[in-house]
């Protein structure tokens, strides 16, 4: 029975903490992002492109170190794997 803990970093070639890093860069980035498009939504002159250039550089990061899988329509999607 496989370790539901490290199938997934394993599987990426990192190590819990190496993937917990990763993960939690995203976060803190995606946290970002998200209050820049906040910020745009009441204010469209300010962040016109943040979120979206933020979002488009951590999935090329993502897709460069294998972490993801080729992009499907929103409505195959399933977010508990």
């Amino acid at each position: 029975m496989s370790n539901p803990f490290t199938r997934h970093p394993q599987a990426l070639g990192e190590s819990f903490g190496q993937h917990f890093g990763h993960a939690m860069s995203y976060s803190g980035r995606l946290f970002l992002a998200s209050c820049a498009a906040f910020t745009h939504a009441l204010l469209p002159f300010l962040f016109e492109k943040t979120a979206s250039t933020m979002i488009k550089a951590m999935y090329a990061e993502m897709t460069s170190r294998g972490a993801t899988a080729p992009v499907e329509p929103a409505s195959r999607i399933q977010l508990a794997e």
